[in-house]
């Protein structure tokens, strides 16, 4: 049972194919730069053991930026086909509406905040395990 006025899934629909595109364009120039870095590479080898390491640094850092904007594309794309279907701020749990305050911090969401947190207390690492 979804709450939200035309206007506001308007508003979120609108938000949502904006951070798409967004992510989309980061996606495609960060790979860039990494087939370019690559390029130099191979024609530099001028540098020293501590430049190498702190290439090295860079190109993993900018890749787990990419795997993270990945991961958040995927999310889009589960909320875009939450919106065709209808059934978009609507809890995957509980099946209760998510609330505009809470769709409007994070257009993405899948679950209402009590599932969420539920979610997030049943499934947090143990203090005592490390796990």
């Amino acid at each position: 049972m979804n709450s939200l006025t035309s206007e506001q899934l308007a508003h979120l629909t609108g938000r949502i194919r904006e951070r798409k595109a967004r992510l989309l364009e980061e996606i495609r120039q960060a790979l860039a730069r990494s087939g370019q870095e690559r390029y130099a590479d191979l024609l530099g080898g001028t540098g020293d053991a501590g430049d190498e390491s702190f290439a090295s640094l860079v190109r993993d850092v900018r890749e787990a930026e990419v795997v993270r904007d990945v991961g958040e594309v995927r999310d889009i794309i589960a909320a875009e086909e939450r919106l065709q279907a209808g059934r978009y701020g609507v809890c995957i749990d509980c099946g209760d509406s998510i609330g505009y305050d809470r769709l409007a911090a994070y257009p993405t969401a899948k679950r209402c905040l009590a599932c969420q947190q539920h979610r997030e207390r049943t499934r947090a690492p143990s203090k005592y395990t490390g796990r």
